[in-house]
């Protein structure tokens, strides 16, 4: 399957409803890939069941806090220069490319990397979301080692990281996006096509672009979406999809903490006097509460949409006084493994509370421009 430039909107669309407010703002990084296709042609998308078993993949985005990129914009070179030094550094081609998650930015990433270096993209990243640390890969999870590795700052400078354990390497490369400005781009994970078949999770470009495409056809208000997003996710690795709150943000606070988007959202009903929705977030949208109880759940995705056109809102990009959908939707079968949430429960992130899948705890309640949930 080739990936043509006229599927890269709807797929920056969907792979920002499952980034969960976090993956880096797509838009400049979507303009970049549609630059890469018109000089460089299609990408193939590579089922990664027909990987050989000794193929050289390698996992490569952009690291750092979301709110950064807005500034520190990347450019058609990025990527592949990046790539360029991986395989330098190594002294080995690639075969493939695949991403960190399936994130706003960081879903187009892989691409211009890929149509550059004029090999296949994997049909499938290391998340099946967006998540804020490098530990929560499935890569990592899977034993994948995440050196060597290497990144590139906004001046073109580059940082080689080697002989390092997941968690050594995470502290690293966060302290290197740091000092040069908040965000930088990373080729990393380097993998064999037998570990990457059994640590990715699949089929997410293409899921990706078949949401962007239900969200641009429904586009218009929240209440012409619910029934074909429903419709959608039934038959997905993710599964039912919840509406979790709809309402108007009348207060939202963020900081950048330690190299991440660190913050907290309130969400009003249109009208009436109910409980509001509160959103922590880590660049991603982490927690929901509703009247003190948790409603939805990290690893489970929390997805913000704008109420009159239904378009999904990354974290960086919420402001007061906007209209918008809450959404949750159950996260890939791997997140909810003894072995995966060791590294992606709530209690890693800080919360004193054990994870409980949405189906448990998700409200039942339709749509209502009255109240909050009802």
């Amino acid at each position: 399957m080739m990936l043509e430039i006229e599927s890269l909107e709807d797929l920056s669309t969907g792979a920002v409803f499952l980034a969960t407010g976090g993956g880096g703002d797509p838009y400049v990084a979507l303009l970049i890939a549609q630059q890469a296709m018109e000089k460089y042609g299609p990408v193939a998308l590579l089922d990664p069941k027909i990987l050989a078993d000794d193929d050289f993949v390698v996992a490569l985005g952009e690291v750092g806090a979301p709110t950064a990129s807005l500034e520190l914009l990347p450019s058609l070179h990025d990527a592949s220069n990046t790539l360029k030094a991986f395989e330098k550094m190594v002294g080995k081609a690639v075969d493939a490319i695949v991403g960190f998650e399936i994130g706003g930015a960081n879903s187009m990433i892989p691409i211009v990397a890929a149509a550059a270096a004029g090999v296949p993209i994997i049909n499938g990243d290391g998340m099946g979301r967006a998540l804020p640390e490098a530990q929560m890969m499935t890569y990592p999870i899977s034993g994948v080692s995440p050196t060597p590795a290497v990144a590139t700052d906004y001046r073109g400078q580059q940082k080689e990281f080697h002989d390092m354990d997941i968690l050594e390497f995470e502290r690293a490369i966060r302290e290197y996006a740091m000092g040069a400005g908040g965000m930088v781009m990373s080729a990393e994970h380097a993998m064999t096509g037998r570990q990457l078949k059994d640590s990715i999770v699949p089929g997410t470009v293409s899921f990706s672009i078949e949401l962007g495409k239900v969200l641009r056809k429904h586009r218009g208000n929240a209440h012409r979406i619910h029934a074909p997003l429903s419709s959608l996710f039934k038959d997905s690795i993710y599964g039912d999809i919840f509406h979790l709150y709809t309402g108007k943000v009348v207060d939202y606070s963020s900081k950048i903490i330690g190299g991440f988007d660190i913050g907290e959202a309130v969400i009003a009903p249109f009208q009436g006097s109910g409980p509001p929705l509160r959103i922590n977030v880590k660049n991603e949208y982490l927690v929901a509460r509703l009247d003190g109880e948790v409603i939805a759940s990290v690893p489970d995705l929390i997805t913000v949409l704008d109420f009159e056109t239904s378009m999904p809102i990354n974290a960086e990009r919420l402001r007061y006084g906007q209209r918008v959908t809450v959404y949750g939707v159950g996260c890939p079968a791997f997140y909810r493994t003894d072995q995966a949430l060791k590294y992606v429960a709530p209690r890693c992130f800080g919360f004193g509370f054990d994870y409980q899948p949405l189906e448990a705890i998700a409200p039942v309640s339709g749509l209502s421009e009255k109240t909050g949930h009802g």
